[in-house]
């Protein structure tokens, strides 16, 4: 699985975010949220003149909190930091 973050206040920087955004508040401007359904349409049908679409889904799993990763587990991990932003930007696979 590979990660990447944008470090924060650089949301800007992201070209994902940069280019869909508007069109996201664009399409339901003015239009009351008001079940995850409604939120859902919304997504599913922004589209920008280029062809950029929105795929979107409804995870309705709960996770659980405060649940954390023993030294164990990580060590059963190979993660490599990406060239791009290595601090950031990483990939995580079983050794």
């Amino acid at each position: 699985m590979t990660v990447a973050h944008y470090p924060p206040a650089t949301s800007k920087w992201n070209p994902i975010e940069h280019r869909l955004f508007c069109e996201v508040s664009k399409n339901w401007a003015g239009c009351p949220l008001d079940s995850y359904e409604t939120i859902l349409k919304y997504l599913r049908t922004t589209h920008t003149s280029t062809g950029l679409r929105v795929r979107a889904h409804l995870v309705r799993k709960t996770y659980m909190t405060g649940v954390e990763v023993t030294d164990a587990q990580m060590r059963e991990l190979r993660i490599t930091p990406n060239s791009a932003m290595p601090k950031w930007n990483y990939t995580i696979e079983p050794m």
